[in-house]
């Protein structure tokens, strides 16, 4: 869980950098970055996760960062909608993959992992607030949003499944 939450974390920093990058003049800036700012806490605390238990991370970093990167800038280079569906779209998978994880959590005696349980139960709601605002600000008005999204959550998964692998 650990592992596969820092590099979501690690990829969503990217996207948000890279939406930034290309969107810093426009209005929806002040929102983009605060989104990041928040992305940026959730993996300072997997990052400090990762070194006091020992957790190997993903080997498949660098990938993330650069795709993170390049599907926040592409997606801000087709218009600040775009990049509000980006964030819908993967801002969904994460919550159910969050979920997922509550679920499993929950099945433990209630002391084991109780600060696990208690962060990432934070963090999926922090998602959930990205995925309304981006909706607030026009995600579905998005230039072929349903192919959008649909892709963007193919490759959110896709990046989920590798990460628990690799």
């Amino acid at each position: 869980m650990i592992r596969v939450n820092q590099a979501g974390e690690l990829g969503a920093r990217e996207i948000y950098r890279g939406q930034i990058a290309v969107l810093k003049d426009h209005p929806c800036a002040p929102v983009l970055v605060e989104m990041a700012e928040q992305e940026n806490e959730h993996l300072a605390a997997f990052d400090k996760l990762i070194a006091e238990r020992g957790v190997r991370p993903t080997a498949l970093s660098p990938i993330w960062r650069l795709a993170g990167y390049a599907l926040g800038a592409g997606s801000a280079l087709l218009g600040e909608r775009a990049a509000m569906a980006t964030t819908v779209a993967v801002e969904d998978v994460i919550e159910e993959h969050y979920q997922k994880q509550l679920d499993a959590l929950d099945s433990l005696d209630e002391g084991d992992e109780a600060e696990l349980r208690q962060l990432i139960a934070e963090f999926r709601a922090d998602e959930l607030k990205h995925r309304d605002v981006a909706l607030e600000n026009g995600a579905e008005d998005a230039p072929a949003y349903q192919i959008l999204s649909r892709s963007v959550k193919s490759g959110t998964r896709l990046a989920i499944w590798l990460a628990e692998r690799v």
